[in-house]
């Protein structure tokens, strides 16, 4: 549905099977392991190593991929809030002002990063027993094309929204202007489906989209770019023999990827953090700095092992 060249986006929350509903969001973060992981199988296959520790590099991924993530976000975010919920960092629940499943809904690609590389020191020296630089240069084509889904997932969420924008490209995201509670009251409607989908099509609820603001989506925009990202990473690996010299693509990873993320932060909504206090630029922007620098370091000294 347009509504002056505005997508409004009002999706359900998953594929509803009756018993169970899959959920988008979790849809795509499987779909991103899934794709890694097959990634990852064709570099083993093609670098002669055995598919067994394949598949410890998934299981140390997963869980360093996620527990990074959440610690990521309440370190950097919204510690404010979680100093005073111990709990609720690692449980899926709110206990106040009432008690309310949640789910994670907090999780921060920085946090993600670091946690992944250091589950990457422990798996090479561990398992692998090849340098760190090897499954670094090689993993990051699998976190490449993981990171499209996620950003894809937090579309379906209507979260990590864009700024208010005039321009065709905006979306009305009902969702983020109305929560399941808010839905129901406007509309009187016992069901927040019901609710959102009068909010999105009947004419007597127009005014009330009327005050949905259409914004970027920014979730779009640094999906698209990270496409581009793992292309780049990908025809590198697989076409020249640039995985040869090494930490250059672990390098040309964070440098592309985190570039990304600072130019779209520009048309982002605030995430919160220590923003305000250094000022000039977002949360995200300032902690992406540092992974650019650490990639134009990889970059430039990065040399081909010398043959004996």
């Amino acid at each position: 549905m347009t509504h002056a060249l505005n997508i409004v986006w009002n999706p359900s929350e998953g594929i509803d099977l009756g018993f169970f509903i899959i959920r988008f969001y979790s849809l795509m973060f499987v779909i991103a392991f899934g794709l890694g992981w097959y990634i990852m199988k064709n570099i083993y296959d093609r670098e002669n190593e055995s598919i067994e520790k394949l598949d410890s590099l998934f299981i140390w991924t997963v869980l360093a991929t996620l527990l990074g993530a959440r610690l990521g976000h309440v370190l950097f975010y919204d510690w404010e809030y979680f100093r005073n919920h111990l709990l609720e960092i690692f449980l899926p629940f709110r206990f106040s002002p009432n008690f309310e499943f949640t789910g994670y809904q907090g999780l921060a690609s920085h946090g993600a990063a670091i946690s992944i590389i250091i589950a990457m020191y422990y798996y090479s020296k561990k398992v692998l027993q090849k340098p760190l630089l090897w499954i670094l240069d090689r993993i990051v084509i699998a976190v490449a094309s993981g990171a499209i889904f996620v950003r894809l997932g937090n579309f379906f969420n209507s979260e990590i929204i864009g700024k208010q924008t005039s321009s065709p490209f905006g979306i009305k995201f009902i969702r983020d202007q109305f929560s399941p509670r808010d839905a129901v009251n406007a509309t009187q409607i016992l069901t927040p489906n019901e609710a959102y989908q009068a909010i999105a099509t009947n004419p007597q609820f127009a005014n009330l989209l009327e005050q949905v603001p259409a914004r970027h989506p920014a979730q779009l925009y640094e999906a698209f770019c990270y496409v581009f990202v793992f292309a780049i990473l990908f025809f590198l690996y697989w076409k020249t023999e640039t995985r040869l010299k090494s930490g250059f693509l672990f390098g040309l990873f964070l440098a592309l990827l985190f570039s990304v993320r600072i130019v779209v932060e520009f048309v982002k909504e605030s995430q919160g953090g220590f923003e305000s206090s250094l000022g000039l630029l977002s949360t995200g922007q300032w902690l992406s700095i540092p992974f650019i620098l650490i990639g134009l370091y990889f970059i430039f000294t990065a040399k081909k092992p010398v043959k004996v």
